[in-house]
């Protein structure tokens, strides 16, 4: 299919983390930054197929530009949902490559493709043909055995000939038996090298490095070498990083929201999402890191955790958690 002229910036992308960045969340984080390109969790082409496609794909366009990040290799299934990602008003589709689960592994898709690229391949040109979205994939640098930097290359190389111009490198390789999802985040070392080599012998192509990315002048150190860097649990936890995000990465001279102020958009938001019968704790779950480091934080995360869950909650509870700080 013919590409798009969209040209999206990934020079900060807040990474696809299950049950977290919900639609609830990108709209937050939006708030925070006009520019990040934000990720879906990762969604299954089984979940859209045979699913509820507007609770699985449904989003407020005010969170554009949004990537949704796919699961799946089944090349029909996966150029199907790229079609529909499009119709649904995406700006990205992104094929995982990296999640390392034993749940995801059984349905033969996220880090276990990497020993199978030609079927990598066949799935990106599929999902080329059927959308003039972009699509890229997230991958790690290696798992078990098939960790050798010619092990990368060899992955990258078919790849990238099936029309994938962008790839987002984990950079740790994962070990897809005897670590947990959260012990293939921690334990693995940290291989940023890895992922710069990968540049400079793939200059045509655009790098985004994820994996222990925790502030913005590390960011910054990094976008010197690379074409972007995947900010993921610290964005989650201390999300008021994003604020410096526009001016700093993207060299925009807009003022710096205050978090009373960020707090203070997202009311009318909330107040829309309530009326459609949203509880209110699925919104409020994702702001509770927003004055993190900021005096009174504890009373903040303390009133929402206990108060937004109970029946009839509302964005009063909001206001009254903001009262708690001291600003």
């Amino acid at each position: 299919m013919q590409k798009t002229n969209l040209k999206l910036d990934r020079s900060v992308c807040v990474a696809p983390m299950l049950d977290w960045t919900t639609s609830h969340c990108r709209y937050f984080h939006r708030l925070l930054s006009k520019n990040a390109l934000l990720y879906t969790e990762m969604v299954t082409t089984g979940a859209i197929i045979h699913g509820d496609k507007a609770r699985h794909l449904g989003f407020n366009h005010a969170e554009n530009p949004v990537a949704l990040q796919l699961g799946g290799s089944a090349v029909d299934d996966l150029a199907l949902c790229s079609k529909i990602a499009e119709d649904y008003g995406y700006n990205e589709v992104n094929l995982n490559v990296g999640c390392p689960s034993d749940r995801v592994q059984n349905g033969r898709f996220g880090a276990c493709l990497m020993a199978e690229p030609q079927l990598v391949a066949d799935c990106v040109a599929a999902m080329q043909d059927a959308t003039s979205l972009p699509v890229t994939v997230k991958s790690r640098i290696g798992i078990d055995d098939l960790d050798a930097y010619e092990d990368l290359t060899n992955f990258i190389e078919i790849v990238s000939s099936a029309g994938c111009d962008a790839f987002i490198l984990h950079a740790r390789k994962a070990w897809l038996s005897g670590l947990s999802p959260k012990q293939n985040r921690e334990v693995p070392p940290l291989r940023y090298d890895v992922v710069q080599q990968i540049k400079q012998d793939f200059p045509h192509l655009s790098i985004i490095i994820n994996g222990g990315i925790t502030d913005l002048d590390q960011s910054q150190n990094l976008l010197q070498s690379l074409d972007g860097v995947m900010i993921g649990r610290e964005a989650y936890h201390n999300p008021y990083l994003l604020a410096e995000v526009d001016n700093l990465i993207y060299k925009q001279s807009t003022a710096i929201k205050t978090r009373e102020e960020i707090v203070l958009e997202l009311i009318p938001y909330i107040q829309e999402q309530l009326a459609k019968g949203v509880k209110l704790h699925s919104i409020t779950r994702h702001i509770l890191g927003l004055f993190h480091s900021v005096p009174g934080a504890r009373a903040w995360r303390r009133y929402l955790s206990e108060k937004a869950p109970k029946a009839g909650a509302d964005e009063q509870v909001v206001l009254q958690a903001l009262k708690l700080l001291q600003l």
